[in-house]
């Protein structure tokens, strides 16, 4: 097996898989080691060829050397990020339980979203996988289901690997700011010291993403725009991420209006629960509404994830199971 770096790298005459690996958020030195050492262990422990060339890792060879390859570096850029340093000993204990649990049923970082600053993205159950199999497929997808299921943190992950990926130019997230008395003539005072409470579980993924240095000019620079849904009548979105959180706040008539935004090479996530709606009673949910009308129309996906998707505290999924059998 051959290490290659940059240009003059040989390519192994017959292989029959090829794998890369994003390393754009990754610290390169702390994840390959001094001289390459880390992925010298890799290498000796697999028969894969690996070439390192600027920000992506490149793997070569038959699939279950690739596979192999793919896992063991997959997990040392979990324990990077998590712990913000990687040893010899690290990768040596990693290398170790890769092989040992090599052959599982699935394996997961197959279906990871992102390499986030603060750890990896990935499809963690069943329903997120479907999430994520949609979002690939479809330009417009509609995540509906309860509090813990991934619903925002994954479409903001999928929103900035597209946007690390060249694929889009920019990412526009919003929220209907409910409690804050949105309504299309709201403008009084300074918006942002106004509805950014409301938009904090969006900063807080974006957080985990990127480092305060990075997201910091993206913000400022408006190529990450964080509004209230008020705020994007009249306009055009080209080239862009939209994401449209909470959802179930939304109107009829703001919901029609965020999906008519959609411009040029633009896609589109909508997330929400519809058992938590918190508009007055003689208004509409636009998210009940949509599924009805848009159910048949290609190019737009809708998936339902429930108490089983939840992956935050063991107790979210028994309070959330707990109220639905009170029909709360």
């Amino acid at each position: 097996m051959v290490l290659c770096k940059l240009s003059g790298w040989k390519l192994p005459r017959n292989y029959t898989m090829e794998k890369v690996i994003d390393l754009k958020t990754i610290d390169l030195t702390s994840l390959l080691g001094v001289g390459d050492a880390h992925l010298k262990l890799v290498e000796k422990a697999t028969p894969a060829t690996i070439i390192s060339r600027g920000d992506e890792l490149k793997i070569l060879g038959d699939g279950k050397d690739v596979e192999l390859a793919h896992e063991v570096i997959h997990e040392m850029i979990q324990t990077l990020t998590g712990q913000g340093s990687l040893t010899i000993k690290n990768v040596k204990q990693l290398i170790t339980l890769v092989k040992a649990e090599n052959g599982h049923e699935k394996s997961h970082k197959e279906d990871v979203v992102f390499y986030g600053k603060k750890g990896v993205v990935s499809a963690r159950t069943d329903g997120q996988g479907i999430y994520k199999e949609l979002v690939e497929k479809n330009d417009i997808v509609f995540s509906i289901g309860p509090a813990g299921t991934g619903k925002t943190f994954m479409a903001v992950a999928f929103a900035v690997a597209a946007l690390e990926n060249n694929e889009v130019d920019r990412i526009v997230l919003s929220r209907p700011a409910v409690e804050a008395g949105e309504s299309l003539g709201f403008l009084p005072g300074d918006l942002k010291e106004k509805v950014d409470p409301y938009l904090t579980p969006l900063y807080d993924a974006l957080g985990f993403m990127f480092s305060r240095s990075k997201l910091r000019p993206l913000l400022e620079k408006k190529v990450i725009e964080i509004v209230p849904l008020a705020y994007m009548r009249g306009r055009t979105l080209d080239n862009a991420y939209m994401i449209l959180d909470e959802a179930q706040n939304a109107t009829a008539m703001q919901m029609k209006m965020f999906l008519t935004r959609i411009g040029i090479n633009s896609r589109a996530i909508v997330t929400g629960d519809v058992t938590q709606v918190d508009l007055p009673k003689q208004s509409t949910s636009g998210l009940i509404q949509v599924a009805e009308i848009l159910k048949d129309v290609e190019g737009i996906g809708f998936v339902q994830l429930n108490d089983s998707d939840v992956v935050r505290h063991p107790l979210v999924r028994k309070i959330i199971k707990a109220y639905d059998k009170k029909k709360y």
